[in-house]
């Protein structure tokens, strides 16, 4: 019997320290192949809006979005956090249109604007 508890135990503590960050599976897609390609960035952007099917990795990118804004990329690791910074920044810069939308879609109240603009500010991101 304690064999079982202990084992449950370690299950839950397993279980809950793989819910405190986002899955790193992803962390090693080239994202400037993505940002560079139209085609690519075609892709994710449909899935993000809706408007084409996604792949696992644009799955899993919709599914933490919008818990990734409301808490400051809390469970984001370094690289996820530097990843969504190089993104939002080549997105404003090049493709404004594109940021339009998916602003509208992910912060239609333009609450995460207010909420990042200092920060952004500090990376030369212009929101």
């Amino acid at each position: 019997m304690k064999f079982f508890v202990v084992a449950l135990a370690l299950i839950a503590v397993a279980a809950a320290q793989d819910e405190t960050m986002y899955t790193s599976k992803f962390d090693n897609i080239n994202l400037d192949e993505i940002l560079q390609s139209d085609r690519l960035f075609k892709n994710y952007y449909n899935c993000l809006t809706d408007a084409g099917p996604c792949t696992p990795e644009g799955n899993e990118l919709k599914r933490v979005l919008p818990e990734a804004l409301e808490t400051n990329c809390a469970k984001c690791s370094p690289k996820q956090r530097e990843a969504g910074t190089r993104a939002i920044k080549h997105v404003t810069e090049n493709r404004p249109e594109e940021w339009k939308v998916l602003r509208a879609r992910f912060d239609p109240e333009n609450k995460y604007v207010a909420q990042y603009l200092s920060e952004a500010e500090k990376e030369g991101i212009k929101l």
